[in-house]
């Protein structure tokens, strides 16, 4: 596993940050504010890109894409993968990103505008197409089998994994580096969500990302990557590999509904809960902890607790579900494929992650939303939910290892 993100640049800060309940919210400072509602989001903070990536490839990467190729070195060393362990042919690549290279976007037709048409970059198109960073990964690593972008909105990352997951159960790949990555923290990204009412306006970093709470108002925009390398159980048992936990179940639904708000009651996140389980071959009391979408936005937090309770009955009062949002802001693409390796991370340390700064119940939402402080726990099984614009709803089911 590897990952970049507003609360560490890998899976130990950033875990430790976690477990110490730690705000990676704060003052944007990727761009003047002045004119903007919006003050605040959770950025990628003090991290010197040519540590790890050479400064003629940076020049040729967006964002995005750097954060991605970080995360995906750290989860392809940590594999302990080499030359010969594993066909290239049988190794495969799918990756996302909800947005792409909107940075790049942004900054090139300023160029066009400013010093007219020959002076756009000829690396523009690269640079901002989302698949590159699956091609870049598969280019580095040499996977020679599938390489697939995903594109679902909030549901990306969650999507990748879930993928890479049935590749390797249909037999088309033994090795899947998956995962997902995020820059949205742009000028004109930031007012299309500001103005589409989406994001919170709080300029107290400790009353912005608020999941469930009375008081929410919107999400609080993330940055960011995660990379997890998905094997064959068996090939990765005979090479002797170190094995987090199993992926044992994957549901994905569209709601069919509107290109922005939740279907009814959560109908479609429900649907992908349910699928999730049936995937998994469990009951909903075998779930331990539910790592929820939960972005602060008024109506995602109620009907998602709506579906929670409509999969989940007389159990869903009892397991734990945090928003770990609260922490990380929203990573949009990115948001699935971290929270997965947080779930991971859960289940091997038997530690809920808490939602911060959680103070003011909501009628209605009175579930267990883990608020302030996590806390130790033996857990078992972990579910996590992705719920896109567009009605994309993705569940994961991970299993802690024996």
């Amino acid at each position: 596993m590897g990952t970049v993100n507003p609360l560490g640049h890998s899976v130990s800060e950033t875990w430790n940050a976690v477990r110490a309940g730690k705000n990676g919210i704060s003052e944007i400072t990727l761009y003047d504010t002045a004119d903007f509602k919006v003050k605040l989001a959770a950025e990628v903070k003090n991290l010197n890109i040519e540590d790890y990536i050479d400064r003629r490839e940076i020049r040729r990467m967006d964002r995005f894409c750097q954060f991605g190729m970080i995360a995906a070195e750290q989860a392809y060393k940590d594999s302990g993968l080499s030359e010969g362990s594993v066909n290239p042919e049988d190794m495969a690549v799918v990756v996302g990103a909800g947005v792409g290279g909107i940075a790049t976007l942004e900054n090139e037709t300023l160029r066009l505008k400013e010093r007219g048409s020959s002076r756009v970059s000829p690396m523009m198109v690269p640079m901002i197409i989302a698949d590159i960073l699956g091609g870049n990964i598969a280019i580095k690593h040499g996977a020679k089998g599938e390489c697939h972008c995903i594109v679902t909105a909030c549901a990306t990352g969650t999507d990748c994994i879930g993928k890479a997951s049935r590749l390797i159960r249909g037999g088309e790949a033994t090795v899947v580096i998956s995962g997902s990555a995020e820059a949205a923290i742009t000028p004109v990204a930031m007012a299309g969500f500001t103005n589409m009412k989406a994001l919170s306006v709080s300029t107290d970093k400790n009353r912005a990302s608020i999941p469930f709470d009375k008081e929410r108002d919107g999400f609080v925009m993330g940055e960011g990557a995660a990379i997890l390398v998905l094997e064959e159980y068996e090939h990765a048992k005979a090479r002797g590999a170190k094995i987090y936990a199993e992926i044992v179940g994957y549901g994905a639904t569209c709601d069919a509904y509107h290109i922005t708000s939740p279907a009814p009651e959560g109908r479609g996140a429900a649907r992908a809960m349910k699928k999730a389980l049936n995937d998994a071959g469990l009951s909903p009391k075998d779930i331990s902890y539910i790592n929820a979408h939960g972005t602060g936005t008024p109506p995602n937090d109620e009907l998602e607790t709506i579906a929670v309770k409509s999969v989940f009955g007389e159990h869903a009062g009892s397991i734990p579900m945090s928003s770990t949002k609260s922490m990380t802001g929203h990573m949009l693409g990115a948001a699935g494929s971290t929270e997965a390796i947080i779930c991971i991370k859960a289940l091997e340390n038997g530690f809920i992650p808490p939602t911060i700064n959680y103070k003011v119940p909501d009628e209605g939402l009175d579930l267990d939303y883990v608020p302030g402080e996590g806390r130790k726990q033996a857990l078992s099984y972990a579910l996590s939910n992705s719920l896109g614009f567009g009605g994309h709803n993705s569940s994961l089911i991970i299993k802690k290892t024996d």
